[in-house]
């Protein structure tokens, strides 16, 4: 699919571009643009790659409509991961989330339509699922303006994948806990009941391959994650790095727009939703979509009201595997 293709990675010096790069590059591309607006970040990232020839790498912001567009050209699959995703920031700077999340956006739209693009493919979050905060309801416009681009043209199709919290991604809680544990002996937690999903980085790319390889395009892609307790992943982090000091659990209360659960399926959306395989939930639209319903016609719908972060939970030993196959418990 990828083999002498050219290829656009918007946000592509953040961790999740970091791997979807890696990745890509193993299925012989033409070319992989990473336009991301951090000049240090990708000065890191071409030495990280060790100046592959491969890779162009172009100073942009997505809120930038003419950056986008040339970068653009000529590009037959675009990865659109650039965002604001701190929900805090958000929270306190929403015109700023609109801006890159909402209008960045549209404009990576515009430009995949203006140079029929093959492809673009949507980063989202289980955030954008019955949103709280304002980085969640960005989010959501973005899911609804990727899928409504299906019925602008037919040259270009348009997916969204929607996923929870990936392990070690810049700012992860794995880092924090880490860094508070050995520093400090304390970690501080909002709430010791709260749940979140989460994958490792690499599977977490896998998946989004799969997704792009079998999508027709106006659906949104549901990973299937693990969930847990935040307790019990910081316990099982504190029984790692400090088993013969006591490390102290400060609880500080859920921050502006946090949830205590998170959804990555909504009761509303259940009712338009299929099983695809045992990795993922699709998401059908509300607008119509030429040849998406009959696509899917032999899928069976969920039997779910939600899927919640507060159901199925993994124990203990569970998460350790987990955070060993990521790589966290060196």
């Amino acid at each position: 699919m990828f083999t002498n293709k050219t290829i656009l990675v918007t946000g592509g010096t953040g961790s999740w571009g970091n791997e979807l790069v890696s990745q890509l590059l193993e299925k012989n591309p033409k070319e992989i643009r990473i336009f991301s607006r951090n000049e240090t970040s990708q000065v890191l990232t071409k030495q990280k790659f060790e100046n592959d020839p491969r890779l162009t790498f172009l100073i942009g912001d997505v809120r930038d409509k003419e950056a986008v567009m040339e970068a653009a050209q000529k590009v037959d699959y675009i990865f659109h991961l650039a965002a604001l995703k701190h929900v805090p920031v958000c929270e306190h700077q929403p015109l700023e989330a609109l801006k890159t999340n909402v209008m960045g956006t549209q404009n990576i739209i515009d430009a995949a339509i203006e140079n029929e693009v093959e492809k673009v493919i949507n980063i989202s979050t289980d955030k954008a699922a019955n949103p709280s905060n304002f980085y969640g309801f960005t989010k959501a416009m973005g899911e609804k303006l990727i899928i409504n681009a299906n019925v602008l043209t037919d040259k270009t199709k348009f997916v969204c994948v929607r996923g929870g919290n990936v392990l070690g991604t810049n700012g992860s809680v794995i880092h924090v806990f880490k860094h508070s544990i050995k520093e400090k002996s304390k970690i501080g937690i909002t709430d010791k009941n709260m749940t979140r999903f989460f994958l490792t980085i690499k599977d977490a790319i896998k998946l989004l391959f799969k997704a792009t390889y079998e999508s027709h395009g106006g659906e949104i892609f549901v990973m299937k994650m693990p969930t847990c307790k935040i307790m019990d992943l910081a316990q099982v982090l504190i029984d790692r790095y400090s088993p013969d000091q006591e490390v102290t659990v400060e609880e500080l209360g859920i921050r502006p727009g946090e949830k205590l659960h998170e959804l990555l399926l909504t009761e509303f959306e259940s009712h338009n939703t299929i099983v695809y395989d045992n990795e993922y939930f699709v998401i059908l639209p509300t607008i119509h979509i030429e040849g998406l319903t009959e696509f899917y016609k032999d899928f069976p719908q969920v039997d779910l009201d939600t899927y919640s972060s507060s159901d199925n939970i993994i124990n203990y030993d569970q998460i350790k595997s987990m955070l060993k196959d990521g790589g966290f418990l060196e």
